[in-house]
């Protein structure tokens, strides 16, 4: 189970235990977004630090129409206490965790300030 909170924003908040592939860790703070379908997005500055290795160029149409293009790479998060091996879209300022890393698992959440975030894997 992973737990989190609501912050100030209205934003469900949860940390995470990011890896680069020489061993290198950063926890961080992921907005779920559950408009975005991919795993992870990370700032470049982060993926920059973490070593994380390049896999693709990839392209996404936002909401309002723009295309964008990003880089995509590899790297380790740890999961309800394992390891998950990911894609990660370096993208944006702000980490978000998107629908594909919430496949197979129930998301609850307490909207309001303080509110409880939890993920839990499906029975």
């Amino acid at each position: 189970m992973i737990q989190g909170a609501v912050n100030g924003f209205l934003e469900a908040v949860v940390s995470l235990r990011i890896r680069g592939p020489e061993g290198q860790e950063r926890e961080i703070e992921a907005i779920i977004d559950t408009g975005y379908s991919g795993n992870l997005t990370l700032p470049q500055d982060l993926v920059a630090e973490l070593g994380l290795p390049f896999l693709i160029r990839s392209w996404s149409v936002l909401a309002d129409g723009t295309a964008v293009a990003f880089n995509v790479h590899g790297a380790t998060v740890v999961w309800n206490g394992g390891e998950r091996h990911i894609e990660i879209d370096a993208v944006g300022v702000a980490p978000l965790l998107g629908m594909s890393l919430l496949d197979a698992h129930s998301l609850y959440v307490e909207v309001a300030p303080a509110g409880p975030v939890v993920i839990q894997p499906l029975a």
